[in-house]
């Protein structure tokens, strides 16, 4: 990607889940800085730097969200990041175990870019982000 690259925050409770795409996204070569947390509470308080969490600072490009996770899930947090004026922007793409119906569409209510079913393995996991990254060198992400 040059000197494109994006800054994501991967929210996942699943610390397998968690490798298997850092592991894709180190070999793949986009991302200049990933950040982590285990759900969406945690999130929160690190883009918005509350609850003695140090704040993600750029804020990221992308979120990676799960939706079953403990203490805040996906669609509490995406409803959350959407009614904040500060952090609305935000591209963000389901990586979920959910098919359903009314969780992808609770999904596509709060505006994702993206629904994507795990388990995946790591072949598939790679072709979905060649196609997310050719969409990502159209946008006017900063130079990193």
């Amino acid at each position: 990607m040059g000197d494109k690259k994006i800054i994501l925050l991967h929210i996942e409770d699943d610390s397998v889940d968690k490798m298997v795409v850092e592991r894709v996204l180190k070999k793949m070569d986009i991302v200049s800085n990933v950040h982590h947390a285990s759900n969406g509470e945690e999130a929160l308080n690190k883009l918005k730097g509350t609850n003695g969490e140090e704040k993600i600072s750029p804020l990221p490009h992308v979120i990676l969200l799960d939706i079953n996770m403990p203490k805040m899930n996906g669609l509490e947090f995406l409803k959350e990041l959407r009614n904040d004026p500060e952090l609305k922007h935000i591209s963000v793409y389901m990586v979920t175990t959910s098919s359903d119906d009314s969780d992808v569409a609770g999904a596509y209510e709060y505006n994702v870019a993206g629904y994507i079913l795990k388990p995946v393995d790591i072949a598939h996991f790679e072709g979905t982000f060649k196609l997310i990254t050719d969409f990502w060198r159209l946008c006017e992400f900063p130079k990193i």
